[in-house]
This record gives C-alpha cells, structure tokens and sequence, in this order.
C-alpha cells in the first residue's frame, strides 16, 4: 500500500536528506557534519559555562558556612542556585553529543564525553555535603535542614549528568543504514514521538492530539528529539509489502496423463 500522506502539518528540517551509499560492505561510520560540530561546539561552550558558575557557588556556599552565625537563608538560595546552573550544564553538554557523538572505540573517552555531567554534579556537590554534615556550628534541625537540601541537589545533578542511553557515532551508522536498507531516504516524527517513522500516514503520528509531523534524517531525529528507535509498525508494513512483491506465485506444474505403452494418444475433437 503507497504511502497515502498527511493531513497535518508537515514540516521539513533542512538538509533532511540521508544520503545513499553502496553495499554493506561499502558503509562508512557517521561523522558529524560541519553544522552539526558548530552547533555541538555552542552547546559545550555554555554548558562548561554553566558549570563554572555552579561550582562558583558552591565555593560561595563553603565560604558562607566558615562565617558564623550561618544564614541558612542565603546557605539554601547559593545550593538552590548551584543545582540550577548544574543541570542547566548537563542539559546542554547531553544535547551537544546527539549532534557531534563519540565513538565506542575509545572506551575511556566515551565514557567521560558521555557521562561528564555525572562527574561534574560530584564536583559541584559533593565537597559542599561532606563540609555541611561536618561543621560544628550547624546544629540539628538546621544542619538537617541545609543537609537534605544539598543531598538533594546531589541525586537531582547527578541522574540529569547521566546519559542512560549515550549517543555515539557507531548507533548512527547503525540506524542510519537500517533506514537505508528499507529503500528510505529520510524519516517522519512529533514532537512528543519516542519513535521515528517511514510512512507519513502512520497511524501512530496521524493521531488527535498531532498537529505537526517532522520530515528529516536520522541523526537529525535524534539531535532534534533523541528518538533512537524505528516505529515497529512502519517497518513491519514495509517488510510485508516488499516480500509480496518480491515473491511471486510459484507456477504448478501439471503432470500429463499416462498412456499405456502400445496406444495412441487421443486427440481432442473441437
């Protein structure tokens, strides 16, 4: 069945097109376009950024609790403030490795490019916990208080620096060739999709609650949307309507009617 369209709003991502290579055998692994670095360049920029200012506040909040008596007030608004600018790093530093990913080869640099944000939340943290739980001029509530507030803050930045599904160049290559392998050249997703698709008339993003459908290629649907799976109904469509076309009705072949050995053969009268 031809891909029938949508009715909703389509909109295509510019240079949206994956492009074709050969056979198997001739498949280059992905490498980020010049765009796609700049843009990873911009959101690492920042995202260090943010997390200079983070770990600047956790200075001022270890150098406020040296002064007694400690405003709680101000000790809470300086990790408040720190938690904010972490996970603002982590965000961006996350978002910066969907357009300019990481190879699986070099183990060690993958981990630290995929999981820094982890290891700055402990840098940002972690010293300020330990001092906090320490002091001796914190006394009960109040340093359960500033404590829990701080631990708190800990977990939030450390599971926002985690990437529970990191991007590398290697899963492109992967995805971007299974695409290709199902004669697509770009694919179809929303903005609240969790699936990319190959038929604009899926019915998994033709729903009420769509009222815009993005066109684009693969790694724009993980840079854009951190979509890394292929929609399961699309591909199944596309597996059964190629193997009807590519497996024709097999001819049955009718034996002729034995004749006994000295008989002629009958000839049909019209």
């Amino acid at each position: 069945m031809p891909d029938k369209g949508t009715k909703k709003k389509l909109t295509r991502v510019e240079g949206g097109e994956t492009p074709s290579t050969g056979t198997a055998k001739d498949t280059k692994p992905f490498i980020a376009s010049d765009e796609s670095k700049a843009k990873a360049r911009n959101f690492r920029i920042f995202a260090i950024v943010s997390w200079i200012v983070a770990i600047g506040l956790e200075v001022g909040a270890i150098l406020m609790l040296k002064k007694v008596p400690i405003n709680t007030t101000w000790l809470i608004i300086l990790i408040v403030a720190d938690l904010i600018f972490a996970v603002i790093g982590n965000l961006l530093w996350k978002k910066a490795n969907r357009f300019d990913p990481a190879s699986e080869k070099d183990k060690f640099r993958f981990f630290v490019q995929n999981q820094l944000g982890a290891i700055i939340a402990v840098i940002a943290f972690l010293p300020l916990v330990i001092l906090i739980f320490t002091n001796k001029d914190l006394k009960g509530k109040q340093k359960g208080l500033v404590g829990g507030i701080a631990v708190v803050a800990l977990l939030i930045a450390g599971v926002t620096g985690i990437d529970f599904n990191p991007p590398s160049q290697e899963q492109y290559t992967q995805q971007i060739e299974q695409v290709k392998s199902l004669g697509a050249g770009h694919v179809y997703w929303t903005k609240s999709g969790t699936r990319f698709h190959l038929y604009q008339d899926c019915q998994h993003i033709n729903t009420r609650k769509t009222d815009e459908i993005f066109q684009g290629s693969v790694p724009q649907a993980r840079e854009l949307k951190n979509i890394t799976e292929l929609c399961k109904t699309c591909e199944g469509r596309w597996k059964k309507e190629h193997v009807a076309v590519e497996s024709p009705v097999p001819e049955i072949e009718i034996p002729a009617a034995e004749v006994p050995a000295g008989e002629a053969v009958p000839v049909p009268v019209n």
